[in-house]
């Protein structure tokens, strides 16, 4: 396949380090507001997994950028086997160029792309605005909605007032950072928990900390439990190591600590039939999460074996 594709109206160009730029061109177009520098370059810079720059970009006739559509290699360990594979990612169209089935000529490409990269199959989820698109007119498979749980700390948010001015939201990180000191933990990551459920779910080793690294999260230690954390509109959980013992004692613990960090709630998201799930489930109540959809260019596995938690999740 030719990196750039060409028709009377728009030239359709892969992904590359030389075109990174325009895609904070265009979120800044979309979302009206720019991106950290350098988060495009390593959320798409996937070389450990022997493939990276996996999408396509929109160009009009003068070279602007208008739509764009990538996806995320990865790799899923199933049966004890590692299956290369990736994670849809941003979707994003220029106000102006809606409607003209920009999103998917670029998914397409993005498809073919994939299969010639030996990619046996995407997973995504799509919010409601996109979901249409994926199950209609891209034919992807749904297996379930996760559940999301977000469970009240019962003070006002701190983290609203704070992030609104600049010099006190440097002060309030380096107040949080302070706080978290004594639970931090030096790795990047943890083990994903639905391996202990024997399922099969994303595999996350050093090479893949080191990639997901354009969010900022952390580690942090409770007892014996390990979190994967995120403090972003609220204290936010990746996953979790715990044993089942443990998990009330830990959650009283994290409610604590929130409180102390000064966020109104905790949010986290999984697959239905997990341990964790049902942990959640006996204490706190669910609402509807993100629909887990796959795209099979060829694997043909039973993707119902396949769990995840919000850790799994490019926005996490």
């Amino acid at each position: 396949m030719s990196d750039n594709l060409e028709n009377k109206d728009y030239c359709f160009e892969r992904l590359s380090k030389k075109n990174l730029s325009d895609l904070n061109v265009l979120h800044s177009t979309v979302y009206n507001k720019p991106h950290s520098t350098g988060y495009f370059l390593k959320k798409y810079d996937t070389a450990y997994t022997g493939v990276e720059y996996a999408g396509f970009i929109a160009y009009n006739n003068q070279h602007d950028p208008v739509a764009f559509y990538g996806v995320i290699p990865c790799f899923i360990r199933y049966n004890e086997q590692l299956l290369l594979t990736a994670q849809s990612a941003d979707t994003m169209t220029h106000p102006k160029y809606r409607y003209k089935g920009l999103f998917v000529q670029l998914a397409n490409l993005t498809f073919d792309l994939c299969k010639e990269e030996g990619i046996g199959f995407i997973f995504g989820f799509p919010n409601q605005n996109s979901l249409h698109g994926f199950l209609i007119k891209l034919q992807w498979q749904m297996t379930e909605t996760m559940d999301c749980y977000i469970i009240p700390t019962g003070i006002f948010s701190v983290e609203n007032i704070a992030t609104k001015m600049p010099f006190l939201k440097r002060l309030y990180k380096i107040y949080q950072q302070q706080i978290l000191k004594k639970y931090l933990q030096p790795q990047k990551g943890i083990e994903n928990s639905v391996f202990k459920d024997e399922f099969a779910g994303v595999n996350r080793n050093a090479q893949y900390f080191d990639h997901k690294t354009y969010h900022a999260t952390q580690v942090i230690k409770i007892g014996q439990s390990l979190l994967w954390i995120r403090l972003k509109n609220g204290f936010i959980i990746g996953d979790i190591n715990c044993t089942d013992e443990d998990f009330d004692d830990t959650m009283n613990a994290v409610k604590k600590l929130a409180r102390k960090l000064g966020l109104k709630q905790i949010q986290f998201h999984t697959s239905h039939q997990t341990k964790l799930s049902a942990l959640f489930g006996q204490s706190y109540r669910s609402i509807p999460s993100f629909h887990v959809l796959f795209k099979d260019l060829g694997a043909r596995i039973q993707f119902e074996k396949i769990k995840f938690t919000f850790a799994d999740v490019d926005t996490f």
